[in-house]
């Protein structure tokens, strides 16, 4: 099938994803003004998004029953609420207003990504298709794009509640194009009790493997721009494109990530992968211009984008084949705790010791996959 037949395909879904990642870049890129508005530093504005985790996760929680209510439209309702969770943190300008905005955008995107992810996998299914690289793809081509929409704008002087509330609307138009004739997701009831009841530890190791995977990279895509501003002296458009750099090569990368992945063992693909992603951070934390940081940012991309979907694999394979569907959702669900806590947990990083030691923090905890990997492998 071709690529404009796959796209079409997965249309609803990619649109989704390709919401999310336009919401997320822009927020990245408009961090510099969100902290200068609030009048705040980086451990304080670490706090401030804190409660993003909590609300995602109990989004996360109720997803199931959220699409079993909504049914053929719960994937449009759950990413037009994400939208208007986007809309407002520009529009805190107190500062006990922030919190309660950014509660607001992690719930909305914890509902729309269970249900988004569950609708790519109902797909696949149904089709004998592989679509889930596709869908990160446009997920990592949407953050760019945001992220490079939000600079050129507070570049011509708009305030962050222009910036977010204008990238909010344009996501609500990717969130119209979810609208399918029979969007209904199946699997999300409470499986009755039986044989593979129990999930063991397969989707323990490898939702620790997606948990560094998506923590270091939301971490620096969120930090990225106020590095590149504040710590080598770049400016609003410079800063802009530290995040865009990141999504733009995670996108790529995962547009040929499915023949590398077929070809490649999977311990040997996260252990490269997680390699290769740690020097680039080590290269974005010892980086003295921006140039530098992007050549890092860049490296940095390569090899993160195989270590999410290929720990996901490792699940799937490794879990027995009447928990497999649950183990995925396990281990989804444990990543995406490092997704929403990276931002706020490099905040305090950066605000004890400066964002070069975040940086050099993300190097770090990504050498831990390669040991995760072969210890998931003796599993099997």
């Amino acid at each position: 099938m071709s690529f404009l037949s796959l796209l079409a395909v997965s249309r609803p879904a990619v649109a989704a994803f390709a919401a999310m990642g336009i919401l997320w870049g822009s927020f990245a890129a408009a961090l510099p003004d969100l902290k200068a508005m609030l009048g705040v530093d980086e451990a304080q504005m670490g706090l401030l998004m804190f409660m993003t985790p909590a609300a995602a996760v109990t989004a996360m929680l109720i997803a199931p029953a959220a699409g079993l209510a909504f049914g053929r439209i719960a994937l449009p309702v759950a990413t037009l609420l994400m939208c208007v969770g986007f809309f407002l943190p520009g529009q805190a300008s107190v500062i006990w207003m922030f919190p309660l905005a950014m509660m607001a955008a992690g719930f909305g995107t914890g509902l729309t990504d269970v249900l988004m992810n569950a609708r790519v996998a109902a797909m696949e299914a149904a089709r004998g298709l592989h679509l889930m690289n596709l869908a990160h793809a446009a997920y990592s081509f949407g953050y760019a794009g945001g992220s490079i929409g939000t600079g050129l704008m507070r570049q011509a002087g708009w305030s962050p509640a222009w910036v977010l509330g204008t990238m909010a609307a344009m996501a609500a138009l990717m969130a119209l194009m979810t609208i399918e004739r029979d969007g209904r997701i199946e699997g999300l009831a409470r499986p009755k009790s039986g044989p593979g009841r129990g999930l063991g530890w397969v989707p323990v190791i490898g939702g620790a493997m997606v948990f560094i995977a998506f923590l270091t990279e939301n971490a620096a895509e969120n930090w990225s721009a106020l590095h590149i501003e504040q710590t080598l002296g770049g400016s609003p458009a410079h800063g802009a494109m530290g995040p865009a750099t990141l999504a733009l090569t995670m996108g790529v990368a995962r547009l040929v990530g499915q023949g590398i992945a077929g070809r490649v063992a999977p311990v040997l693909l996260l252990t490269a992968g997680a390699v290769i992603s740690a020097a680039g951070a080590f290269a974005v934390a010892a980086a003295t211009a921006p140039w530098m940081a992007y050549a890092g940012f860049i490296v940095m991309g390569i090899g993160s984008s195989v270590i999410a979907p290929t720990a996901f694999s490792l699940v799937g394979s490794h879990a027995a084949p009447e928990a497999r569907a649950r183990a995925v959702a396990r281990a989804t669900l444990f990543g995406y705790l490092g997704y929403f806590i990276g931002p706020p947990g490099f905040g305090f990083i950066a605000g004890s010791l400066g964002l070069r030691y975040a940086f050099v923090f993300a190097a770090v905890i990504l050498l831990f996959v390669p040991l995760l990997a072969r210890i998931m492998a003796r599993r099997g």
